[in-house]
């Protein structure tokens, strides 16, 4: 048995989720809504406040999709409640990041600026503050399209392993490599 398929999701107060016929599961909650398609070989039921995802066989295809599925309805159900925040920084002298409302402008050592359009279930802030990295800030409910984004801000300058200059998340600790030995005796 899948041990996260099996665990139930435990609904809070003010979210309230629908299943339609064709399997959309829909949660609507404080913070937004989201909807996802689940496959229709798995059964998703709700009753006395708690979300259960169940599979119809023991097949390795059935066990992978109920473990999926259960995962990205948790997700659903947190992104509305809670929501989801993941803060980025930019390491290195001269990298540079200011928003306009959804469009992020990047400075990152090149010849040209990176203007990147954010989709709006994306909200984003910047911070530079004086002795601090620069920082961009995303914040959204659906945790699929957040990471997203931000691995691909991240590709656009990925953290390089000698020094560590790039676009890393806040937190993320990096394998460095040593450099050229000294010379030898």
């Amino acid at each position: 048995m899948s041990r996260i398929g099996k665990a139930p999701i435990t609904i809070p107060a003010g979210v309230t989720i629908t299943v339609s016929k064709d399997n959309v599961v829909t949660v609507k909650g404080p913070k937004g809504e989201l909807t996802q398609a689940v496959d229709s070989d798995i059964t998703v039921s709700q009753e006395d406040g708690i979300l259960t995802v169940q599979r119809p066989s023991e097949q390795k295809k059935h066990k992978a999709l109920h473990g999926l599925y259960r995962s990205l309805l948790n997700n659903m159900v947190v992104g509305v409640t809670e929501g989801y925040k993941l803060t980025q920084e930019l390491v290195d002298v001269g990298y540079r990041a200011t928003n306009t409302g959804n469009t992020l402008d990047l400075v990152l050592g090149y010849s040209h600026h990176y203007v990147f359009q954010l989709p709006e279930e994306i909200k984003v802030t910047t911070s530079s503050e004086k002795g601090q990295t620069p920082k961009i800030i995303l914040e959204s409910t659906d945790k699929q399209l957040i990471g997203q984004v931000a691995a691909k801000i991240r590709s656009l300058r990925a953290p390089e392993p000698y020094k560590g200059k790039g676009i890393k998340f806040v937190g993320e600790v990096l394998r460095r490599k040593a450099g050229k030995s000294a010379s030898k005796k």
